[in-house]
C-alpha cells in the first residue's frame, strides 16, 4: 500500500508519516508548504517519488528532482500518482480543490481538512470520504450502524475558556495560541478560541453522518472526543487520549487491532463536566442552529473567517472583531446558494472582498 500526503509537515502529516513506517505503507508523495526544511528530512528518510510545495521561489531548496509547485502543482501531482488514498492536511480552504481531485478521479480521501465538507460537502460523494479527526472518528466508533437520536461532540474551550469576558476584548493573536490542552497550528488554534472549529466539525458530522441532530459541549479535559444518544435511551462516550495517531491508524489501515494508545487511566482522570457553549463568550454560536439547517452558509462562514483570522493577526480587529466579520457576511450572503462549484468559488471570492473592505472591528 501507499499514500499520497498532502500537508506532511503540519502535526496531521507528522503523525501520519510515523503511522505509516510502523505499518510500513510507502509514501509516494509528499504535498508541504513553506516548512522546506523539515520537508527535507521527510524526504530522506521517505523517499517519495514526487513532490509539491507553496511557493516556487522555494523550489531550489528542496532536495528533490521532482517538485511541483502551486496548487496547480498539487491537483497536477494528485493526477499522476498511482496511490489509490490521498490524507489531506491541508489547512483551510486551499484543501478543498485537492479533496475535489482525489474524488474525482476516484481516490479514497483520509480527510483532516475540515474547510473541504464545510465549504462544498453537498458536492462531495461521502462514500470517498475517511474523515481523520478524533470527533467524527469517535462518532464513527461509538454508532457501530445502531440507530442513533442524537450526536454529540465536544470542544476543550479554547484558550480563552477561563478569562474573564472584558478581559478578552483586549486578547491578542499570540494569547489565543496559547491553548491549555495541545499545540497545532495557527488556524485550527485560534477557530478553537471562537469555537468555529467546532462549528465546522458540526457541519462535517451532518455530512458525514446525514442528521442534523447533532450539538457539542465543553469537556476541559479532552479526553471524551463523542458521545451517541441512541433511541433506545443509551448514551456511550469515546474516551481516548489527545492524539491523532489513533483515527490515522484507522484512516489508512480500515481496521486496527494493536494498541495505538496507552489505555485511558480513569483514576488518574478524577472529575469530568459538560458544560454549554455560551454563545456570550463564543458568538459563532448564535448561528449553530441556523447553519446546520442551512449548511450550503458554510463557504460563507468559511470565506469570512479566513480573512477575519488575518485582520485579527495583523492587529486589523480585536479578538471580538473577528466573530462580528463573520457574523456580519452570514447576514449580508445568507440568501447565496451555489448549484455547482463555480459558484462555490465565486461565492467565495465575493465574501472576502466584503469583508476584507472592513476598516477594523
Amino acid at each position: 500500500m501507499s499514500i499520497v500526503l498532502l500537508g506532511s509537515t503540519g502535526s496531521i502529516g507528522v503523525n501520519t508519516l510515523i503511522v505509516a513506517k510502523r505499518y510500513n505503507i510507502a509514501i509516494e508523495a509528499l504535498v508541504a508548504g513553506t516548512n522546506i526544511d523539515l520537508l527535507n528530512q521527510q524526504i530522506a528518510e521517505h523517499k517519495p517519488k514526487r513532490v509539491a510545495i507553496a511557493n516556487e521561489a522555494d523550489r531550489k531548496r528542496v532536495r528533490h528532482p521532482h517538485v511541483l509547485c502551486g496548487s496547480e502543482g498539487i491537483l497536477e501531482l494528485i493526477e499522476s500518482t498511482q496511490s489509490t488514498t490521498i490524507v489531506n492536511a491541508l489547512v483551510g480552504y486551499a484543501g478543498l480543490a485537492p479533496t475535489l481531485k482525489a474524488v474525482s478521479l476516484g481516490k479514497r480521501v483520509a480527510l483532516a481538512n475540515k474547510e473541504s465538507l464545510v465549504v462544498a460537502g453537498e458536492f462531495i460523494d461521502m462514500s470517498f470520504i475517511t474523515p481523520i479527526d478524533s470527533e467524527h472518528f469517535g462518532l464513527w466508533y461509538l454508532m457501530n450502524e445502531r440507530p442513533f437520536s442524537k450526536l454529540y461532540i465536544t470542544a476543550s474551550g479554547g484558550a480563552f475558556r477561563d478569562w474573564e469576558l472584558g478581559k478578552m476584548k483586549e486578547a491578542t493573536f499570540s494569547d489565543a495560541l496559547k491553548h491549555p490542552n495541545w499545540s497545532m497550528g495557527n488556524k485550527i488554534t485560534i477557530d478553537s478560541a471562537t469555537m468555529t472549529n467546532k462549528l465546522f466539525e458540526l457541519l462535517e458530522a451532518k455530512w458525514l453522518f446525514g442528521t442534523s441532530n447533532i450539538d457539542a459541549v465543553i469537556e476541559k479535559r479532552s479526553m471524551i472526543h463523542a458521545l451517541v444518544e441512541f433511541v433506545d435511551g443509551s448514551t456511550t462516550a469515546h474516551f481516548a487520549g489527545v492524539d491523532m495517531k489513533l483515527p490515522i491508524a484507522f484512516a489508512l489501515k480500515g481496521e486496527i487491532t494493536d494498541e495505538i494508545l496507552p489505555p485511558t487511566d480513569l483514576l488518574g482522570i478524577g472529575t469530568m463536566e459538560f458544560l454549554p457553549i455560551e454563545a456570550n463568550r463564543y458568538p459563532i454560536w448564535n448561528i449553530k442552529e441556523h447553519i446546520l439547517q442551512n449548511p450550503h452558509l458554510g463557504v460563507v462562514v468559511n470565506a469570512a473567517n479566513e480573512v477575519a483570522i488575518q485582520a485579527f493577526q495583523e492587529e486589523r480587529c480585536s479578538f471580538f472583531g473577528m466573530s462580528d466579520m463573520v457574523l456580519d457576511a452570514y447576514e449580508k450572503f445568507g440568501d447565496v446558494k451555489a448549484a455547482n462549484i463555480d459558484e462555490i468559488i465565486k461565492i467565495d471570492k465575493e465574501v472576502r472582498a466584503y469583508v476584507g473592505s472592513f476598516k477594523s472591528m
